[in-house]
């Protein structure tokens, strides 16, 4: 209500308990203005019923609940059931116009200011997670592999005469694919094998650049956040390599905005050489449904034009997710949850590497990955060579999701290029391993009960070994006798 409102109720209602309502009332209202004024995430979150107002109060602006709307065109706001209307806050026009997903809609100006606000939101905690430099960003309702197809394909206008996209092998499939949906042929650079862990090979990486020439290569995609015992690419040394020869550098940081070390190599990439853009996912870093990224840069001319490439208007429900999901643990709950992240990397490595020595495994050394975590199997392969597929599937019955079996071997054909070793970033990496990860709001019961259930699994294969050697002996001497 405004105040001529609350003048005229404390005709009804005691003037003192209405003041004291009008005052709750503006409580809320400061924590908004506040928002409005910096457009950047609150330090201290907000409760639901500053979030509930506020969203009202935006809905409210957009023409689908304007009282006595008459809309005659085809894209009206028009909602069938209650409950879908009540799930988005009845912000229905999505966000964008047809021609540029960036842009203000005039039926939605509620809708629009959501857009512009969670846009801004998000380019504060990109900076507070370490990319202090970084210019510009959007939310964008795709997933990271389709975000960063459209980053490709703004490129294309830049570098008409581009074929070739150079990619340090990363066994994921979205990120392969994004490159062939975008009409691009992949140059597969094998990584190299250094102790334990897989790095960018630099060297096989700036041959190729010579080799096919710079202007036929469209951009070098690099990789963050990865898997163990493949640990981030070298994006300085990229970026270098990048400016030297003039070729853009798009990097995908899927799950990277919860680790400072992968946010520093992105910053320290553009403070030495070139970083046109890098692409994360919403659900991995935010803890929201999936459905939605943000594509990010140092260049807000480049950000913009990747906007505008987008088609259409798109959906607000990604960004609805985000703006809420920020607003309710501000600044300060959020830099907890990264904190509290890095803590549990150090336990869940600890109680890895405990689990590993008491089965004659070990914690695989990959001190360069600070999200993901690798444990060898080699026992269990010696075994039987089912046993390490057969752990992977034990694991999953038992609700132990997330975790990751990776057997010798694999042989796996994505979009015509078949990769020899797949899943372990390598055509010949040299023990099979278990794979998990320490990643955003995990919590220190997450990785007791996982190794507890891991232990049972491993002594139940082992048993089970144990058991088909026992027998084999008597079956081959009745074999014989016979």
């Amino acid at each position: 209500m405004n105040s001529e409102n609350f003048s005229l109720s404390e005709k009804i209602v005691s003037p003192a308990y209405i003041r004291q309502g009008s005052q709750a009332r503006r409580s809320h209202e400061q924590l908004i203005r506040h928002l409005l004024e910096q457009c950047k995430c609150p330090e201290e979150g907000w409760g639901e019923s500053t979030i509930e107002l506020f969203l009202n109060e935006l809905a409210v602006m957009d023409s689908n609940n304007f009282l006595g709307n008459c809309g005659v065109g085809e894209r009206e706001g028009r909602v069938a059931s209650s409950l879908v209307a009540r799930r988005h806050y009845r912000l229905i026009h999505g966000i964008g116009r047809s021609g540029d997903i960036a842009a203000i809609q005039p039926k939605a100006a509620g809708s629009s200011l959501l857009n512009k606000l969670t846009n801004s939101v998000v380019l504060d905690i990109l900076k507070l997670a370490g990319v202090r430099s970084v210019a510009s960003c959007f939310v964008v309702p795709m997933a990271t592999g389709m975000s960063l197809t459209l980053c490709f394909l703004t490129l294309r206008h830049r570098r008409p005469k581009a074929r070739y996209i150079i990619w340090p092998r990363i066994d994921q499939k979205s990120c392969f694919k994004s490159m062939i949906t975008a009409g691009y042929e992949p140059v597969v650079v094998e990584n190299v094998l250094e102790g334990d862990e897989l790095r960018t090979d630099m060297e096989a990486v700036e041959h190729k650049i010579e080799e096919l020439g710079a202007d036929n290569i469209l951009c070098v995609h690099s990789t963050t956040s990865c898997f163990a015992p493949r640990v981030p690419d070298r994006i300085e040394e990229l970026a270098a390599v990048c400016a030297k020869y003039n070729i853009p550098h798009i990097v995908n940081n899927a799950y990277g905005v919860q680790s400072s070390k992968c946010m520093h190599l992105i910053q320290q990439g553009a403070r030495v050489g070139r970083v046109d853009a890098f692409v994360q996912s919403l659900d991995k870093n935010f803890m929201v449904p999936v459905g939605g990224a943000i594509i990010a840069g140092f260049d807000e001319s480049f950000i913009q034009e990747i906007s505008k490439m987008y088609p259409g208007r798109a959906s607000a429900s990604p960004s609805l997710d985000v703006l809420i999901t920020l607003l309710t643990v501000g600044a300060s709950g959020y830099k907890k949850y990264l904190s509290e992240r890095k803590e549990i990397y150090s336990f869940l490595a600890e109680e890895l590497k405990t689990l590993a020595s008491a089965h004659g495994e070990r914690l695989l050394h990959t001190p360069h990955n600070p999200i993901s975590l690798a444990m060898s199997l080699d026992g269990l392969q010696a075994d039987s060579d089912k046993a390490v597929t057969q752990l992977g599937s034990m694991l999953f019955t038992r609700q132990v999701s997330g975790a990751r079996v990776i057997p010798l071997g694999k042989e796996q054909t994505v979009s015509g290029h078949t990769f020899r070793g797949f899943m372990s970033h390598s055509e010949s990496y040299p023990c099979p391993y278990l794979n998990v990860a320490s990643a955003v709001g995990i919590t220190r019961e997450d990785v007791s009960l996982c190794m507890k259930r891991l232990d049972k699994c491993l002594k139940t294969l082992k048993k089970e070994a144990k058991n088909s050697s026992s027998e084999s002996p008597s079956k081959h001497g009745a074999a014989a006798g016979e």
